[in-house]
């Protein structure tokens, strides 16, 4: 594992891991998009990319613009933000390895493959863990007593996981912007849908329309017993052993 830092296209710098195979050459690259707040050494996005780097992987996780060790401020971001994030980390990527074949999104950062896709020409194949089906579902999160607070004072001050973090009402205006529904029937990509049963921050319900609304090829995989975030290790490596076994089929091995 190597330490990266990369400069967006606001200037801003931002920090990630490039995970490789300990032996033998890289067999494909993957961009790797963690969940809403949580930062690329979560462990869900810790254990996945480092069983899929075991599998001949080359995977770069990175801290979206302020959050983790990424410079800028949280308040001035927003999913379109994301987005570009994720493009210019595909960008360096191309210039440093390989441009990303495989393209991994966990949580909000599963709705955000499903929208940067399209940008990215290199992709032949997307995954999503625990995705909503659309962006605004993040919002849920926020509270109605909080969501009235950004509206009515422009920004507001919200409870995250035990973390404090300032919303901004562009920030809600921007994630109710985006049209998944659409972007999902043009994706044009293999895709898969990993999603727990269980999960209590975002329902199966979001994976069965994510599934419904795309077309073939497509698979789905329960993860069974797992918890959003993918806390217990042996979940996360399942995860990423089938996303290994699963993307063969679409990636150049």
């Amino acid at each position: 594992m190597s330490k990266i830092t990369f400069e967006n296209r606001a200037g801003i710098n931002l920090v990630g891991n490039l995970e490789k195979p300990e032996t033998g050459p890289v067999q494909a690259t993957a961009l790797f998009a963690h969940c809403f707040t949580c930062g690329r050494d979560i462990r869900g996005a810790r254990e996945i990319t480092r069983a899929l780097a075991r599998e001949g992987f080359g995977v770069l996780r990175f801290d979206f613009t302020g959050l983790g060790e990424s410079e800028g401020d949280f308040a001035d971001t927003s999913f379109s933000s994301n987005l570009d994030d994720l493009e210019d980390a595909a960008g360096w990527l191309s210039e440093h390895l390989e441009a990303p074949s495989l393209l991994i999104g966990h949580s909000l950062g599963g709705a955000a493959v499903l929208a940067v896709a399209e940008r990215l020409s290199s992709a032949r194949a997307v995954v999503t863990v625990g995705a909503p089906s659309t962006a605004d579902n993040v919002l849920r999160q926020f509270g109605k007593d909080s969501l009235d607070e950004i509206r009515q004072q422009g920004c507001a001050t919200v409870e995250l996981a035990g973390r404090s973090f300032r919303i901004r009402e562009d920030f809600i205006d921007d994630a109710r912007s985006h049209d998944l529904e659409t972007r999902l029937r043009n994706l044009d990509r293999a895709l898969l849908v990993m999603h727990s049963p269980v999960d209590r921050i975002v329902s199966i319900d979001h994976a069965q329309r994510i599934f419904a609304g795309a077309r073939h090829p497509k698979s789905f995989v329960s993860l069974d017993r797992a918890d959003h975030l993918l806390s217990d290790a042996d979940d996360a490596s399942y995860a990423a052993r089938v996303i290994a076994a699963w993307s063969s089929r679409y990636l150049q091995f």
